[in-house]
């Protein structure tokens, strides 16, 4: 079978893939596309997801797209909306159209020769391989890896004779009412099972090694569906959205110059809703600083109502080991469960866990520098979707998309076949960063070895700040003395073949554009 041609493959059809996929349908409608998604649907994250609760812990007014506005009244919304809203973005655009399910790409493959990459996918209904060739190859696989979720090594795992369930893959049929559950986990996840459990179970725990901040707000935004009373739909979006930015970089910024302040506010806050007798300084006061790891959000106060009410307990304690019937604590107390839910966090992953070669030679990302945290040296015609850890994802995918779709429309201006992010003169000595500085977490610290290395000035950072991202990727010159073009000769004829097959077929004009054969 002779591989399909197409000028962009995505990889991916999650909240990014989708996204992506809208903005090339937009900026670049002369552009043949297909996006590959290893599962059976699109959805990504918010259709993989199955546990109790499963929620946004960020505003859809920036979590969703930038050009699609978010209409339901709770601003914090459930994992359904929110793959109803992808469903329904990939549908008005004709997305969905160009989605191949069960297509799990496993290895790219670039040759400057022909300026084109070759992909392998791994069919997973009938384990052949599918090979596809594209010139410029859009990765939007997320950061972590589908195949399983973190889980600690803890002693007597295997002894325990109760059910052990990971968030990832919830179980459809697993029944927990009226059972005693602990939550293993101090993240956004445990935080969204325990309240959502807490009303059906005998008794639910939460489990932390160490604690977490946490912030309580309404699910509803009060401005956003009064300016969507007033005004158009765009506008009030727009509006709530630039409201929402603003209001989370002053967060951050104020984490960053006063902690301490921050960090009082934030405990009073929980003292405020826990009661002057709860042990807020064992339970929810952290070691480190306001935004050194991720903020939870709670949405209405779920999570310290069901502590009030005495339906959930928090326990701040360190696992000695699994028992038959539970677990016992480093303290001497011994939890009764069961069921154990180790919501202990994921595998963060490289570029979908794909295997990428250029000219023969196997890419490693870690001996790579970021290429304003989308692309990577010496790496040609690829970029990479990563979201942010401090807001919401969908704020730096969406600035990816449009700046693919600039890098794409001058490459075609200039006659272009082939970028590559260079080091100029003098940047091969620049001190290394680490990809994602400044943040303590451990389900980042375990990988970033793997990941590419920021310099310490532009273009070569990830800065993970918005306002920066802006000045740097949507208004920021294409041709910056980083990026080198070059039209390769046999590419130049092959491009022409493939136009020439192109012509040649019988495709009516108000057909959907096909795959081109190379």
């Amino acid at each position: 079978m002779p591989a399909e041609h197409f000028d962009v493959l995505i990889v991916g059809a999650g909240l990014s893939g989708v996204g992506a996929a809208v903005h090339l349908h937009e900026r670049c409608p002369g552009k043949s596309y297909v996006i590959l998604e290893g599962r059976a649907s699109m959805g990504g994250t918010w259709d993989l997801f199955r546990y109790p609760g499963i929620r946004s812990d960020s505003d859809m007014h920036t979590l969703g797209y930038r050009f699609k506005p978010w209409r339901a009244e709770k601003a914090i919304a459930d994992g359904p909306a929110i793959l109803e809203y992808v469903k329904e973005t990939a549908a008005e655009y004709g997305v969905d159209r160009h989605i191949r399910y069960g297509h799990l790409a496993a290895k790219a493959t670039w040759s400057s020769e022909d300026a084109t990459w070759t992909v392998e996918a791994k069919r997973t209904d009938t384990s052949e391989i599918a090979r596809f060739t594209c010139n410029f190859l859009y990765m939007c696989a997320g950061y972590y890896s589908y195949r399983e979720g973190y889980t600690p090594e803890f002693p007597g795992f295997a002894d325990y004779r109760g059910k052990i369930v990971h968030p990832q893959k919830w179980p459809e049929d697993l029944d927990y009412r009226g059972k005693r559950v602990v939550v293993i986990g101090s993240g956004a996840t445990a935080m969204t099972l325990v309240p959502a459990m807490a009303n059906e179970v005998d008794h639910i725990v939460m489990l932390q090694r160490s604690p977490t901040y946490v912030v309580s707000r309404p699910a509803k935004d009060v401005i956003a569906n009064f300016l969507r009373r007033i005004l158009p739909a765009k506008w009030a979006y727009a509006a709530t959205r630039w409201k929402n930015v603003v209001l989370q970089q002053l967060l951050y910024r104020r984490t960053r110059t006063h902690p301490e302040k921050v960090k009082k506010f934030l405990l009073d806050a929980v003292r405020k809703e826990l009661g002057p007798d709860y042990d807020v300084d064992t339970h929810f006061t952290p070691a480190y600083n306001p935004w050194d790891q991720r903020l939870c959000l709670v949405p209405d106060s779920d999570l310290f109502c069901a502590i009030r009410e005495g339906k959930a307990e928090v326990v701040t304690d360190t696992i000695e080991r699994f028992t038959e019937t539970g677990i016992q604590l480093t303290s001497g107390r011994h939890l009764e469960a069961d069921i154990i839910v180790t919501a202990t966090g994921l595998n963060l992953v490289v570029l979908g866990e794909m295997q990428f070669t250029v000219d023969h030679e196997p890419v490693d990302f870690a001996k790579t520098w970021t290429y304003k945290g989308m692309m990577c040296s010496d790496v040609p015609n690829l970029v990479s979707t990563f979201g942010y850890i401090n807001a919401s994802w969908t704020l730096r995918a969406d600035l990816t998309a449009e700046y693919v779709c600039r890098l794409l429309n001058h490459m075609d201006a200039i006659g272009a076949r082939k970028v590559v992010p260079r080091l100029r003169p003098g940047e091969e000595s620049m001190p290394p960063r680490s990809w994602i500085d400044d943040f303590s977490s451990g389900y980042m610290k375990r990988v970033m070895h793997l990941f590419p290395k920021q310099g310490d000035h532009a273009p070569w950072i990830n800065p993970q700040n918005f306002s920066r991202d802006k000045k740097m990727i949507r208004f920021g010159e294409i041709e910056d003395g980083a990026l080198e073009f070059s039209k390769p000769e046999a590419a130049s004829r092959a491009a022409s073949r493939i136009g020439r097959e192109s012509s040649a077929a019988s495709v009516p004009a108000e057909a959907e554009p096909r795959a081109r054969v190379a």
